[in-house]
C-alpha cells in the first residue's frame, strides 16, 4: 500500500482527480486528493494572502497530521510548484515526486511568466478565463459528458499564486526521485520547460499522446505512470 497526494491545478479543486484517486484506491493504496486553499468547494474563502507557498504550507501540515511518510506526491499543472515547495518543506516524508504535465519553476519565477495567457476575469483576489473558454479552450479536447461535468466544477484561482515569484531555496539543489509526464497535446508548460525539469532533477521521462488534462483523458494510462514511476 502507497501514499499518495495529488496535487490538482489552478482552475481546479481536487473533483479532477476522482477517475485517478479512484483507480488508485481500487488497488488498495491510500489517497488524499484535497482542494487548494481558495480552490473548488474553497473558492468561496479566497482572500489576500494565499501563494504557492502558503498553499504548500496546508500540504506539509496535511502530511504531518495524519503522519504520512514516503509519499507520492503528484501535481499538474501549476500544483507542480505546490508540490515541489511542499516537498521542500517536509522533505523527510516524501518518497517520490511525478511532475504530471506540471509547471517546475526555478527560485524567483512566476506562473505569469512562463504561461503566456491572458486571464477573462480578475476581480484582484482570484482570476481565470471565461466559462465559454474554459469549454472552448480549456477542455475542448475531452469527451463531451467529461467536459461538461469538468466546466461545472472550474473556479477561479487566487491571483497571487501565478503573479508572485516562487520560494524554493532549497528544492534544486536537493536530490529527488522524480519523474516527468509530458502531454503531448498540450501547449502549456510545454515540452521545453519539462524537459528542463527532468534534466534538473535526473527524472525519468514519460509522455501521453493527450491534452493538460490527462487525469481526465487518460486516466488509466496516467494511473499506471504514477504509479510506476
Amino acid at each position: 500500500m502507497t501514499n499518495f497526494m495529488l496535487i490538482h491545478g489552478s482552475y481546479q479543486g481536487g473533483w479532477i482527480w476522482q477517475p485517478v484517486a479512484t483507480r488508485l484506491r481500487a488497488q488498495g493504496h491510500q489517497v488524499y486528493a484535497p482542494s487548494l486553499d481558495g480552490c473548488g468547494e474553497r473558492a468561496g474563502q479566497v482572500r489576500p494572502g494565499i501563494t504557492t507557498e502558503s498553499q504548500a504550507a496546508e500540504i506539509a501540515q496535511l502530511l504531518f497530521y495524519e503522519d504520512l511518510r514516503d509519499v507520492v506526491l503528484v501535481g499538474t499543472s501549476s500544483g507542480g510548484m505546490v508540490m515541489a515547495k511542499a516537498a521542500e518543506i517536509a522533505r523527510e516524508r516524501v518518497g517520490r515526486l511525478v511532475f504530471a504535465d506540471a509547471l517546475a519553476l526555478q527560485h524567483g519565477e512566476t506562473v505569469s511568466g512562463i504561461v503566456k495567457r491572458p486571464s477573462a476575469i480578475n476581480n484582484g483576489l482570484a482570476l481565470g478565463p471565461s466559462r465559454e473558454d474554459v469549454e472552448g479552450r480549456l477542455f475542448v479536447d475531452l469527451e463531451p459528458d467529461v467536459r461538461a461535468w469538468a466546466v461545472e466544477r472550474y473556479t477561479l484561482h487566487p491571483v497571487a499564486v501565478h503573479t508572485e515569484p516562487v520560494q524554493l531555496e532549497s528544492f534544486w539543489s536537493q536530490s529527488w526521485e522524480a519523474s516527468v509526464i509530458y502531454c503531448r497535446q498540450a501547449v502549456n508548460p510545454g515540452e521545453a520547460h519539462q524537459r528542463r525539469c527532468a534534466e534538473a532533477l535526473g527524472a525519468r521521462w514519460h509522455e501521453l499522446d493527450t491534452g493538460h488534462y490527462p487525469m481526465l483523458s487518460t486516466p488509466d494510462d496516467l494511473t499506471q505512470l504514477i504509479q510506476g514511476g
